[in-house]
């Protein structure tokens, strides 16, 4: 029986020709044969030649035959293999590419794969926090730790400061305990201390020359009003006399009594200013501009002034807030003088240039805590506030003066000399402004 499997006719590993008969479809077509080319057989797999003992079979290739690689799908761009080169053969495609992307020609043998050649140092990319975005990123974090310690340190000095101030203000039990009244009431008092600035006339012990109840009510405007320091009042436990005597005999706590007891409003806090401190007070804000309509060369408070506006040292302002007998209006005159002085430091404090430079904030620290004396639950908060509220009553809204007076020159017959008496309606005055129904704007009281 003859075997079909033969190595065909047209290729013999030997040299030689073949035995098997050659057939027609057996020959693939070479230069100008002339055979007819029969269709290959499909559908069969028993041509195959064992490969026991003899070389294995190799598949003629004509050299006419161009080599065919499979063709593959392109991969998308987002991902395709680093390690992957395209063949040579694909002009299609690399075509296709940009010129920066075309691949580098390659020796190897055709359709083989060919390793990516690596980028030159100077093409690769930076570095993760080098390069040029690595020193944005750097400078940006830089610029953000500087902000944060600039805003540490806006924060820390005002709150250092507050603190600083918190411990070097005097305190004192001043109040009266008394049920609250509606609103807040502030009980302002300058003390005449002999032998710390104050004008030394031989008077001896204490004495307050200014005595002013600020009162920020729950609705209305808040008013600010000077009671005389010769008021005629009735003292806990002393009797009728002047107001400034409650001060000598018990101190701030009979004089807070003494207060309530002719407003009939409950002070929240007392706040007590040294004539001493105020020279160095108005010299920490650089001088104050005051104003005075008439001529005054008084001896008794060392007070020359020429009629009009001047810009006024620590001195001057002192003089100018003590001085009355020069004064057509006596206490009313120096009343309203005083708190001319007293807004005049206030507007000076709030200026920028004195408020937000720290050498100025450090000598009002200094010069402030040591002007005043407040009662035990006041502290710099509060102080703010009653700032606040001074600036409202001095302001175009707010309410200044005194209580109604009646006589100026009242002599009670008791020996206690000359004295201030106020009107029948001062009862209705303070229940007015507790009430918060002054008219906003005005100068109320006098005469």
């Amino acid at each position: 029986m003859s075997d079909d499997r033969r190595i065909p006719p047209s290729f013999t590993p030997s040299g030689g020709r073949s035995s098997r008969p050659e057939r027609d479809g057996d020959a693939i077509s070479v230069g100008g044969s002339s055979s007819p080319a029969r269709p290959p057989r499909v559908g069969r797999r028993d041509d195959a030649v064992p490969l026991e003992g003899r070389e294995p079979r190799v598949r003629r290739q004509s050299s006419r035959e161009i080599p065919v690689q499979p063709e593959r799908r392109p991969a998308t761009p987002n991902r395709r293999p680093q390690s992957y080169a395209p063949a040579v053969g694909s002009t299609r495609r690399n075509a296709e590419r940009p010129p920066s992307q075309q691949p580098a020609p390659s020796r190897g043998v055709t359709g083989t794969r060919v390793a990516p050649q690596r980028p030159a140092p100077s093409q690769a990319a930076p570095a993760r926090g080098t390069g040029d975005g690595g020193i944005r990123v750097r400078k940006g974090r830089v610029a953000v730790l500087i902000l944060c310690l600039v805003l540490v340190l806006l924060l820390a000095w005002p709150v250092g400061l507050v603190i600083w101030a918190n411990g070097k203000i005097e305190h004192t039990d001043a109040l009266s305990g008394a049920a609250n009244t509606p609103g807040t009431t502030y009980l302002l008092a300058g003390s005449d201390r002999r032998g710390t600035g104050g004008v030394n006339d031989g008077t001896s012990g204490a004495r307050t020359d200014t005595i002013m109840v600020l009162h920020k009510p729950s609705n209305g405007p808040t008013a600010l009003i000077s009671i005389p320091r010769d008021t005629y009042v009735d003292i806990p436990g002393e009797g009728m006399n002047k107001i400034n005597a409650a001060y000598a005999w018990g101190g701030a706590p009979l004089l807070v009594e003494t207060v309530e007891g002719l407003t009939g409003l409950t002070v929240d806090h007392y706040a007590e200013v040294g004539f001493g401190s105020l020279e160095e007070l108005v010299d920490a804000v650089g001088g104050v501009e005051l104003c005075l309509d008439y001529d005054v060369d008084d001896p008794k408070s060392e007070l020359v002034w020429k009629s009009g506006c001047h810009e006024a040292d620590g001195a001057t302002a002192l003089a100018f807030s003590r001085m009355r007998y020069s004064d057509p209006k006596g206490d009313i005159g120096r009343a309203e003088r005083q708190r001319q002085v007293i807004a005049a430091v206030s507007e000076k404090v709030v200026q920028p240039s004195v408020l937000l430079n720290p050498v100025n904030q450090v000598q009002l620290v200094e010069a402030g805590t040591d002007a005043l004396l407040v009662d035990e639950d006041t502290g710099m908060v509060d102080l703010g506030r009653l700032a606040l509220a001074f600036k409202q009553a001095t302001g175009p809204d707010g309410v200044t003066g005194t209580p109604p007076i009646a006589d100026p020159g009242y002599d009670p017959g008791t020996g206690v000399g000359s004295t201030v008496l106020l009107s029948d309606d001062a009862e209705k005055f303070w229940a007015k402004m507790a009430d918060g129904d002054l008219k906003p704007g005005t100068t109320v009281g006098g005469l």
